[in-house]
């Protein structure tokens, strides 16, 4: 004990905590600067703050919103902080409930919008634990409105917003980085970057979304500790990885993750998969699509964005497969489960997601059949419309045939009757020849019909002789 007393006031300058809080007074930056449009700002997040603040707490709306705001940018959700523990948070609202284990917080429901309502939290230190690359495991501790800036990642997401005075309290100067459009983290970057590698996947995302650039000094240590974020839990990765393909800007996010080395822990065969020149052209049409329906509000299924930008390794194996002799649909099969196993090693993609990719996957081959009963067992898939559109994006990637893939959509869009007439007519066509070749180009072998094989005894044959 004596040594550890000891160890504590004589601690080397160097060993102290880069972020230990210094006194300082934050700016209160008003309307006036900042812009924020209070109308703009959630009602249930004002409510939020306007309850805990009656109750004589700090409360303030805080983060991404307050980001977003300031950069004129429409904010995805509104989070609160405050210096109310969630004991005391919960009682005051009529649907409240306390999550998280690392750290806890209350979710507080209005109808759909959940406000994220989460207690301030300390100034980090040498006692919090930590695994031997520096990532931070545990961390439950609370603190004050100046500890809680000092904790937060980026200078941009460090500002908090009073909706009684319509002020942005800022310890950081995070509004001039935002009017300078820089993105620029708290602290020793390197110190941050090893408390959670995730941080520099957020920084890239903020400066693809934003359009803004990453500072210099915040920038320069990413590729030498791109490594660590091998360390980081795969279903953290995960979410991490859908926030930067559904932020409106994924194509920018992924070129930037090339640049600074990160794409290995993410996507392992994405890499590879951009190197090859139809791959790069097919994930563009995937990630294009998807930013055009983010920025026009409409929603975007994770199912199929991951189906895109695994396909093409799909498509390769699954060919791959065939030229061994492998028949069609167990060729498919082979490949679809050989790339899910090689890429959930990394990214724990959700079974829920895994099991629609694989649907829509499955569904490819199917589309070549448009007789009988095939194309309306086909309707009545529930993945019918996604597998419709993945054609679409394989049609514009020339895998197939831009006619048969509109067909489809076409069924897709018409109703009972008028799928039944487009099938009748689909009916009324002659049937293409078989091809004389297989995959591999060897000649195909003639089927024996059943009625050959199957031959009746002749009259004068006696079964038994």
């Amino acid at each position: 004990m004596i040594k550890k007393l000891i160890s504590r006031i004589f601690k080397p300058l160097g060993a102290r905590p880069v972020l230990s809080v210094k006194k300082r007074q934050p700016l209160r930056v008003p309307v006036s600067e900042h812009g924020i449009d209070r109308r703009r700002v959630s009602r249930h997040a004002i409510k939020v703050c306007d309850v805990l603040q009656e109750n004589g707490y700090e409360a303030y709306i805080v983060g991404g919103a307050v980001r977003d705001l300031i950069a004129n940018a429409e904010p995805k959700d509104f989070d609160v902080a405050t210096n109310a523990t969630p004991e005391q948070i919960q009682p005051l609202f009529r649907r409240a409930r306390i999550i998280g284990r690392r750290f806890q917080l209350v979710h507080v429901v209005f109808g759909q919008e959940v406000i994220e309502t989460s207690t301030f939290r300390a100034a980090s230190s040498d006692d919090q634990t930590k695994d031997e690359h520096g990532r931070i495991l545990r961390d439950n501790v609370f603190g004050n409105l100046q500890e809680d800036a000092a904790r937060r990642d980026f200078t941009l997401n460090a500002l908090y917003y009073d909706p009684a005075t319509e002020t942005v309290i800022d310890y950081h100067d995070g509004v001039a980085d935002l009017k300078q459009r820089l993105v620029r983290i708290i602290g020793d970057p390197v110190q941050r970057y090893r408390e959670d590698p995730v941080r520099m996947l957020r920084a890239v995302r903020f400066a693809a979304k934003l359009d803004f650039k990453i500072d210099a000094a915040t920038g320069a240590p990413i590729k030498s500790l791109a490594n660590l974020i091998e360390n980081v839990p795969a279903s953290r990765l995960f979410d991490e990885m859908l926030k930067l393909l559904t932020c409106g800007h994924a194509m920018d996010c992924v070129r930037q993750l090339r640049a600074q080395g990160l794409h290995h822990g993410l996507l392992p065969m994405l890499d590879v998969v951009l190197e090859q020149p139809d791959g790069e052209r097919f994930v563009e049409l995937a990630l294009e699509r998807t930013d055009a329906r983010v920025r026009v509000g409409k929603t975007i299924s994770p199912s199929f964005l991951f189906a895109a930008l695994l396909w093409q390794q799909v498509h390769t194996r699954w060919e791959q497969y065939q030229k061994k002799g492998e028949h069609s649909l167990p060729a498919l099969g082979l490949a679809v489960d050989s790339v899910l196993d090689d890429q959930t090693e990394k990214l724990a993609i959700q079974r829920r997601f895994v099991s629609d990719m694989r649907e829509i996957w499955f569904m490819q081959p199917r589309f070549d059949r448009r007789v009988g009963k095939a194309a309306w067992r086909m309707i009545e898939q529930p993945r019918f419309r996604a597998a419709c559109d993945f054609m679409q994006l394989r049609a514009a990637a020339g895998q197939v045939d831009s006619v048969l893939a509109q067909w489809w959509m076409d069924l897709a869009d018409a109703n009972d009757t008028e799928r039944a007439e487009m099938l009748e007519d689909v009916a009324r066509q002659p049937r293409p020849a078989a091809p004389a070749t297989g995959p591999d180009g060897a000649p195909r072998k003639r089927r024996r019909s059943n009625a050959r094989r199957r031959a009746p005894a002749s009259d004068n044959v006696t079964p038994d002789a």
